[in-house]
Order: structure tokens, then sequence, then C-alpha cells
């Protein structure tokens, strides 16, 4: 979002969006200013032909593995390579397509991961019930790298338990090309004519929440009444869904495979690169905010390594991967400095050579991974709901288990 004006100009849009947005779920971007110094190569080269930078700083290490529970194509291979070549420790990556699969998961095996990828709303689950390890954050220089816009949000204040990943909002998608009449709310996907054409991530608190929107009521509703209202207009849409999908949801609309749906707005960005016609709506009842972050299981058993990885991963002149990789809403200033006016080739998400420059130009100048304003006001952030958590897997399973 850069141009010709003035510094004090743009400084005074920063402040004005600051002020605008300060008590939004997702926080502005940041202006893209480096807060680390870049490091060395390393010499060591991985299969994609990347020169992997030095750790910096490099943290004492004496575990010989590192034990991953993440999102399923949501951590650049280059970062697992890197971290093995400088550190020679091994990497072990186990991916899941929900935040209650991860639950579940980590229930069941929580000593064997190191490092997970909670979601804002069930980051306060895992701490109410003592699964995560408290961080020391004399281990976590990286702290640094992070706008303060998304440190110390509600869900972890002070960020005693986590540290930001990727930021997002949840949106319609829809192919103009195939729908021509523009979807304006959550409410259009219940429209006949699309049935069988829809997709939806996987994701049970977004899709019953933004069914609550609909209804007029709060994304996290606990009123057992309400809940039994929105099962029911969601019984009403399910036949309509095509797909489920919390993998790649954009290569199911690039396909022509479906014509509209809910995603995330990174997803729809590259769907929107690759197919012009493909469109992204904050909805009139409001997106969904949402941030993923890392956490480090209570009974890790390789919390060295965990904490080299989330130094080495969040450096700039790593972090930088994350816009061509998976382009959602960056919180990383030393990734989006080092990104800036850079002129190392890369491929973007088209797959064409690029400089890095350039990607960063796209990717700071889209109203998709950069969303307006009022698309942040607008927005509502998921949380934990406590008891009434057993009455939203109640109608997930119903309505998930009909597919």
């Amino acid at each position: 979002m850069r141009t010709n004006r003035s510094r004090r100009l743009l400084l005074g849009i920063a402040m004005i969006w600051v002020l605008l947005v300060a008590c939004a779920g997702l926080q502005p971007k940041p202006t893209a200013v480096p807060t680390t110094p870049t490091a060395a190569p390393s010499g060591k080269i991985t299969q994609s032909g990347f020169n992997c930078p030095e750790p910096n700083p490099r943290l004492p290490v004496t575990s010989s593995e590192l034990n991953l529970y993440v999102w399923s194509e949501y951590v650049p291979a280059d970062f697992m390579e890197c971290y093995e070549l400088v550190y020679g420790v091994k990497v072990n990556s186990s991916e899941y397509d929900s935040d209650e699969t991860m639950y579940a998961g980590l229930t069941a095996s929580g000593s064997a991961y190191d490092l997970i990828q909670p979601t804002d709303f069930i980051v306060q689950r895992l701490v109410r019930e003592d699964l995560l390890r408290p961080l020391d954050h004399s281990q976590l220089p990286v702290l640094a790298n992070f706008n303060a816009h998304y440190l110390n949000l509600g869900f972890d204040p002070e960020n005693l338990y986590t540290i930001p990943y990727e930021a997002g909002v949840d949106g319609i998608v829809f192919n103009s090309a195939t729908v021509p009449n523009a979807l304006q709310s959550w409410a259009d996907l219940w429209n006949q004519e699309y049935q069988d054409r829809i997709v939806v991530a996987d994701d049970e608190r977004a899709i019953i929440g933004l069914t609550l929107l609909t209804l007029g009521y709060d994304v996290n509703a606990t009123s057992q009444s309400q809940l039994e209202q929105a099962r029911r207009a969601l019984a009403v849409l399910a036949p309509g869904i095509k797909a489920y999908d919390s993998d790649s949801p954009h290569s199911r609309l690039v396909s022509g495979e479906v014509d509209l749906g809910e995603t995330w707005n990174g997803e729809a960005f590259l769907a929107n690169q690759k197919v012009s016609s493909i469109q992204f709506v904050y909805p009139s009842e409001g997106g969904i905010l949402w941030q993923d972050n890392w956490a480090i299981p209570k009974s890790a058993p390789h919390p060295d390594a965990a904490y080299a990885w989330l130094n080495y991963t969040n450096q700039g002149d790593m972090f930088w991967m994350m816009l061509t990789n998976f382009p959602y809403t960056n919180p990383n200033e030393a990734a989006l400095g080092y990104a800036k006016g850079n002129a190392m080739t890369v491929t973007d998400v088209n797959g064409n050579s690029t400089t890095l420059g350039q990607v960063y130009e796209t990717f700071m100048n889209s109203t998709i991974t950069n969303p307006p304003a009022s698309a942040i006001q607008a927005g509502h952030r998921i949380s934990d709901v406590g008891d009434a958590t057993a009455l939203y897997d109640q109608i997930w399973e119903e309505i998930r288990g009909s597919q």
C-alpha cells in the first residue's frame, strides 16, 4: 500500500487506521520495517535451491528431533528443510484440518508434540484445561519482529502461551463468471439456486457462527434456543454444500468444481490471482476474524528444539516465504520489511518468476489480504464458549454426519 505521497501523510493515515480499528479483532497491517538484522547465508541449500540463512540468534539445542502438529498445507517445506539443515534436528510433521481435530489429537497424544498451531478461540480452552506450557519470553527474542497489534490479544493476554503465526478473515467467495448476482451477505448462501455449488471450510465454529449471524445472534451464542435455530437453518443449507474443505478450497474454485462459498481471505487471494473473476466479499453481517498461533504443549518432549524453531522460522529472511506460500494477513514486520523492494527472484502464486518486492507490492495492495477498516470494525472474533461447546459439537456432528 505504498504511494508517492509524503512520509508525513503516510504516518497520518496509519494513525487514523489504528484509531479506527484499535478495538477490532483483527488489527491494522503494519508498516513494513524490519526489526532484526538479516542473517548471513548458511551455505545450506534446500532442494528448491533456497540458501538457508543462519539462525539469528542461534539457540542451544540438544534435542535430535522436533515434532510438529500443524494445519494441513500451512508450513513452507523450506521452513522444515532449512531448520533440519542448520540445526541438525529432524522435523516430524503431523497435520490436522480443524481445531477440533487438533484438540482431540493433543488430548490423546499430548506428550508426542512439541509445537501446535491453535486458532485464537481454542487457545482459551487449552489454557483452561492446562494443556499448554507457559512461554519463556527470554528464549523468544523473535517477539520483537511482530506488530504489537497482533500481540496481547484477549485470547492470550501478555502472550503467556502463544506467539502469532498468521491472521485473517472468513468471508464470501464467488466466481462472477458463473454467479452473475454479486453476493452481499452470509444469508445469500441459502439461495436454492446455489445448491451443490458451495464450498465451506471444515470448521465447526465458523460455519455455525456465520449461521448464527444470519439469524441476528452473536457468533458466540450459548443459548440453547438460539443454537437450536442455527441447527435448523444449517440443516437447510447443508444439502447445497458440495465440499467441506480446509485443505485447499481455492483449488476447487479455480477448477470450477464449485462456484461460491465461505473461505479464508488467503485462500480467496490465491483463487483470485489465478482466476480474476473469483471475488471475495466481506459480508454485511460481518466476517469472522481469526488469528492462528504457535504454542508449546505442556508435555512437549523437546522444548529446546521448539524455541529454536520459533525464533528461526520467524526471522524476516525466513518468514517472507508466507507471502508466496500462504498469503494471509501477515503480522511479522521483519518479514514484510525484508520483502519490500527486495530484488530476489521468487515464484509468485501463479508459478511465475518475479521479484520478492513485486510479490510484496501485490500482497500489500490487495484488499483481500489487507481488509479495509470497515470490514475489521464489522467483524466478529470467535471465543471459547465453555460448557456450550458440547451443543456446538452435537450440531456439527449432525450436520457434517449427513454429508
